[in-house]
């Protein structure tokens, strides 16, 4: 438990509905601290959080990144213990490498992942799915994330502490707290990815598209890595499937939330259908019985920030400018980190502050 939430109640908002502001509000509440949760949408998980493909990553996706690879790996475990209500295992998690398209060869792959201590099995089953174009697969089990049961349940246990429609306009740092639309608190964090103030980390604003389609309840999710590739995942609804590309689910690079926001709200059915065509043709060069087995069902829009740069770095990043904590991360494995981060700054910001108080006592 943190030292500093022994020591007095201090008060939290926490900006950002989502999973990493519903997982920090519940841990700070549990932990003694006064929380105000507050989501501009009229629910919570309504933007990144739930736009996505949903995935509970165990760090397989990530052989280019070690440090996103362990952070998920430990995650995972965490998110099990912690949330095992709100996910359930996908059986059959493949994880190919394409014979000339990825930048890693199916050998090395491997290598990194038995040097990570990561477990799986070679193959793929035949019996469910036919690969083409691939030096070789790996099977194991990771899960999906039940994003309609994660809502009721957050929005059960934080009701008391939850404000839904509130766009908040103004965070001000007075340096003896921080005013959030004129409401005092003694801290800020704001969860919102930033979309409210800059993270410590440059970051660009991607407004995606990832497609709907339904295919058969029992078949596998396929991920090809690594590089600009695809992949098919299930969602918390049976026989629902989300299709996301590297190279097209990305709509374009902005500086700015509002930039990112315009893209995605002015999205045409011409551009919806451009994509739709070359993210069918990607992944039925590895799945030639995709276009048989899926039905196109629709499109989901939503804005991700990633960090800038062609590194593979899906890591949790936590700033503190003052009294207000800025999150930056891409998993959502990584909520317990961020946590971890918050609570560690809290209590360094609270042991400064002593020192300065003790030694202003004994100038006095």
């Amino acid at each position: 438990m943190s030292a500093c939430a022994n020591a007095s109640p201090h008060s939290v908002a926490v900006i950002g509905g989502g999973w990493y502001g519903c997982h920090i509000a519940l841990t700070l509440r549990s932990l003694g601290f006064k929380v105000k949760l507050f989501e501009q949408n009229d629910g919570l998980l309504k933007a990144a959080s739930g736009n996505n493909q949903c995935r509970l990553h165990m760090g397989y996706h990530y052989p280019r990144h070690s440090g996103t690879r362990a952070q998920s790996r430990s995650g995972f475990k965490r998110f099990v213990e912690q949330y095992s209500h709100l996910s359930r295992p996908v059986p059959y998690n493949i994880y190919a490498v394409p014979s000339r398209e990825s930048l890693l060869d199916y050998n090395t792959y491997c290598f990194i992942m038995l040097s990570s201590e990561m477990s799986f099995s070679e193959g793929a089953p035949h019996d469910v799915v036919t690969l083409t174009n691939v030096d070789g697969a790996i099977c194991t089990m990771e899960r999906v994330i039940l994003q309609d049961e994660a809502r009721d349940y957050f929005e059960s246990v934080l009701g008391d502490v939850l404000e839904l429609g509130k766009r908040i306009m103004e965070v001000r740092d007075t340096g003896e707290g921080v005013l959030v639309d004129g409401e005092r608190f003694d801290y800020a964090v704001d969860a919102t990815w930033g979309h409210y103030s800059r993270p410590s980390v440059e970051v660009i604003y991607e407004p995606t598209l990832l497609l709907y389609f339904q295919g058969p309840v029992d078949f596998p999710a396929v991920t090809l890595v690594d590089g600009p590739l695809c992949s098919l995942y299930p969602t918390e609804v049976p026989g629902l499937y989300t299709l996301s590309s590297v190279p097209h689910t990305p709509l374009a690079q902005c500086h700015t939330p509002a930039e990112a926001r315009v893209v995605r709200d002015t999205v045409d059915e011409e551009t919806i259908a451009e994509k739709r065509a070359l993210m069918e043709e990607q992944v039925a060069h590895y799945l030639p019985h995709f276009r048989r087995l899926f039905r196109y069902n629709g499109p989901q829009l939503a804005i991700k920030t990633k960090l800038v740069g062609a590194h593979d770095d899906r890591s949790c990043y936590v700033s503190r400018d003052g009294r207000v904590f800025s999150v930056m991360s891409g998993k959502i494995d990584a909520v317990f980190s961020a946590t971890e981060r918050i609570l560690s700054l809290l209590d360094l910001n609270d042991a400064q502050r002593a020192d300065g108080h003790l030694s202003l006592a004994h100038s006095q």
